[in-house]
């Protein structure tokens, strides 16, 4: 690098050392579930676990075209275009200059004090008054070079600032990808939940008008009552005015996705709109280990990258109290004449050093120096924060995961012991041991059962997502965002 340097002032950035923390795992491998949690390697491309192709396009387009991914890396490319010109403060600065001025010199101005022109060569001229010079042509041109030398780091303090904020702004660029995979797969698997709630809705609607068509023709006999009938049609109209609410969520979750693809509303009804089988979870989910974590997630890296940027704008505020050195020079060509410019003897030049030292700022610099180390604290607290909130996120995912699992098998069982209650009340409706009232409860609570159950598989897949994301998803993102942003 062609500066040169005698020290750097300032602290130099350490990485922060890892936080003791316990496996990711304690208190979470004791439950017996389907989908238990391991610590292997996590699976990079975690959304493919789901085995659900038409998964796998959308969350390949939403990487492609979603619009807070746009943003973020019109962001990025901004701060990586900042480096640069940042950079380039390193480096000498060299400019060519060329000029024509026709100039009048007046008789009675400098050219009086000086005797009327007598010294120095004067233009030609075929017909001058006494001393005075007539109008003539200057051509001019040359080249102004300025360098300050970087003698106690402030430029290299303001390239490792640049440096690091880029280096937040990729990582914010991935949370941004992550976030939007998550969210992706989370309205996705809520699209199939809400469909197979859907199903279960108008099966037992077309259950229930069987009854109701059965209970009418019990009635026409004389075997039931008219109260029977009508608890039959106001239990079958019920479960038809929860099929509205469901097409509307439908149609929410599928405009949703529409603008995570940044698409117009409708644009994938046709492709969504047709129910799907809901994704099953796999039989294990792979954690890592918690210094894993910390190296994956990038809302820890951003803050680490912030951390690294206000530990270098101390060192360029503490570098402005300091004395600066810049080497500067010119060398012009004057002449009268255009052909003249060719000639080396028409030259004037000048170079040399300065120095500038501040000596009365009225507390700007003493300011500027306390401000950036109230912020080299705050950022070492956000980083800290960050890295708690992560462990934080983990541990409540793990338990929600956990915990709706052992809860589905609660359900599943009441599902299997309501479809036996109301196959016995059915039968003891029909040989006359029972009333209707009973067949009734037992159709209403086996409905309850099986929209709580496809609740409950919803719930745990979009858990699974909540977990992946707290993560912090897989190390291949950085080859998308290289790939996003032309680097």
């Amino acid at each position: 690098m062609p500066v040169l340097t005698a020290c750097t002032v300032g602290p130099n950035f350490k990485a922060p050392s890892s936080m003791t923390a316990p496996s990711l795992l304690e208190g979470h491998t004791t439950s017996a579930v389907p989908s238990k949690p391991v610590a292997d390697d996590i699976n990079a491309r975690w959304w493919e676990s789901f085995n659900d192709p038409v998964l796998n396009h959308l969350v390949k387009e939403a990487i492609q075209t979603n619009l807070d991914v746009k943003e973020a890396q019109a962001k990025l490319l901004q701060s990586r275009a900042q480096l640069r010109v940042t950079s380039a403060n390193q480096y000498p600065k060299i400019d060519g200059d060329a000029s024509y001025d026709r100039e009048r010199i007046s008789p009675n101005g400098v050219d009086s004090l000086l005797g009327g022109g007598g010294s120095g060569a004067s233009p030609p001229s075929s017909s001058t008054s006494a001393g005075a010079i007539p109008p003539f042509d200057l051509f001019q041109s040359g080249f102004d070079a300025s360098w300050e030398l970087d003698l106690w780091g402030s430029e290299r303090r303001q390239v490792e600032n640049a440096g690091a904020t880029s280096q937040a702004q990729a990582e914010a660029l991935h949370d941004t990808m992550l976030s939007t995979i998550a969210e992706v797969a989370n309205d996705y698997l809520q699209l199939r939940g809400t469909q197979d709630t859907l199903r279960i809705t108008r099966e037992n609607l077309q259950s229930q008008q069987r009854s109701v068509s059965l209970t009418a023709e019990r009635a026409h006999l004389g075997l039931a009552s008219d109260l029977d009938e009508q608890q039959s049609r106001a239990q079958a109209e019920s479960i038809a005015a929860q099929i509205p609410p469901l097409e509307q969520q439908q149609a929410q979750l599928i405009n949703a996705l529409s603008l995570l693809l940044g698409e117009y509303p409708q644009t994938l009804r046709a492709e969504l709109e047709v129910p799907g089988a809901e994704p099953p979870v796999p039989p294990s989910v792979p954690v890592g280990l918690p210094s894993q974590l910390i190296e994956r997630r990038p809302d820890i890296r951003e803050a680490s990258a912030n951390l690294h940027a206000a530990t270098a704008a101390i060192g360029a505020a503490e570098a402005d109290f300091l004395p600066k050195v810049t080497l500067s020079g010119n060398l012009d060509i004057q002449a009268t004449t255009f052909s003249a410019l060719g000639n080396i003897v028409n030259n004037t030049y000048s170079f040399g050093p300065s120095v500038s030292i501040p000596i009365f700022e009225g507390g700007r610099l003493r300011g500027t120096l306390a401000l950036r180390r109230a912020q080299l604290d705050e950022s070492a607290a956000d980083y800290q924060k960050t890295v708690l909130s992560a462990f934080r996120d983990v541990d409540n995912a793990l338990t929600a995961y956990d915990d709706e699992q052992r809860r589905q098998a609660h359900l599943d069982a009441e599902v299997i012991a309501s479809r036996h209650a109301l196959k016995i009340a059915n039968d003891q409706y029909r040989q006359g041991f029972t009333n209707y009232l009973s067949v009734l409860t037992s159709e209403q609570s086996l409905f309850s059962a099986e929209q709580e159950q496809a609740s409950s598989r919803q719930t745990i897949a979009t858990n699974l997502v909540s977990l992946y994301k707290a993560l912090g998803g897989g190390w291949d993102i950085n080859d998308q965002i290289n790939a996003s942003t032309g680097t």
